[in-house]
């Protein structure tokens, strides 16, 4: 791995959303961080959602807030401001990178490049929220009107790999979000996992993540939800670490009650796995490229 190492106890690669600006988390970021410092993390990403360019690819919470795409972004440039503002003041006690979480809708190749580029983070999380420009992880009634819609459950899961693989060619992310999210509301994931469409599209992205070096999100907020187990699911974790996949834990915060929730079972489950906790630090931007 290419990328900086830190040996490290606690790491969050993928954590920190706060009420401050993210309307479904509570508590502000401050607070989140000082959570953060005060369980002995050696570092946190804090990778805030971007925010959504037309009101059809809001949240529903969103909506129902009468939140337009003008206040989102206007939140999402104060996001960037105070996390900078608290990377410099935490600094002698907590290494913060400042990141936002992509999404996958119709139109975001240009406007995520945009957003890199005006903001210049220290890093993206790349992920997958959407499927033929519909949410489905906001709810299982959600989840189950964008499976009909777009012609069942295989389809869904189909059409996800595809779209994530689009993004990680055009991104290129240095941490592949929540790999497997689209299995939230599935309770036979494990065997539709295993299907040959399904399967082969799977391999397909791990190849694409080990080709580019990037990082895979061992992402808990599955366990926090009451989910089995994390994303990404063992069967997916063994396969990635035979391909010398790096994964990094993260807890997906969403306040300062889950902050480092889950943090212990998810380390031990990669180091069973055979994961270092050598955990890598993201890759940075290389702006020149966009």
């Amino acid at each position: 791995m290419c990328a900086e190492e830190e040996r490290a106890g606690w790491v969050s690669v993928h954590g920190g959303h706060s009420g401050e600006f993210c309307h479904h988390a509570t508590d502000t970021l401050e607070a989140v961080l000082e959570r953060y410092a005060e369980l002995g993390f050696s570092w946190v990403g804090i990778s805030e959602h971007v925010p959504a360019p037309a009101p059809e690819f809001r949240y529903p919470d969103q909506v129902a807030a009468g939140l337009t795409p003008e206040f989102l972004y206007d939140r999402f440039v104060r996001y960037v401001a105070r996390c900078r503002e608290l990377q410099k003041a935490l600094a002698p006690r907590l290494k913060v990178l400042v990141a936002m979480e992509s999404e996958s809708y119709s139109g975001y190749e240009k406007f995520m490049k945009e957003l890199m580029l005006r903001f210049r983070p220290d890093y993206i999380v790349g992920s997958v929220h959407h499927v033929s420009d519909m949410g489905f992880d906001y709810s299982a009634e959600q989840y189950r009107e964008t499976a009909d819609a777009v012609g069942g459950m295989d389809a869904m899961y189909c059409r996800y790999f595809d779209l994530q693989l689009e993004m990680i060619e055009t991104l290129r992310p240095s941490v592949v979000g929540h790999f497997d999210l689209i299995r939230i509301f599935d309770e036979d994931y494990r065997a539709r996992m295993h299907k040959p469409e399904i399967a082969k599209r799977i391999t397909r992205n791990l190849e694409a993540v080990a080709r580019y070096d990037l990082i895979l999100d061992f992402n808990l907020r599955a366990l926090y939800k009451g989910g089995p187990e994390p994303y990404v699911s063992d069967q997916i974790l063994r396969q990635a670490v035979e391909m010398g996949i790096a994964l990094v834990p993260g807890d997906d915060s969403h306040g300062v009650s889950q902050v480092g929730n889950f943090m212990e079972k998810g380390i031990g489950l990669l180091r069973n796995a055979g994961v270092s906790s050598f955990w890598p630090l993201p890759r940075s931007i290389d702006f020149s490229v966009l």
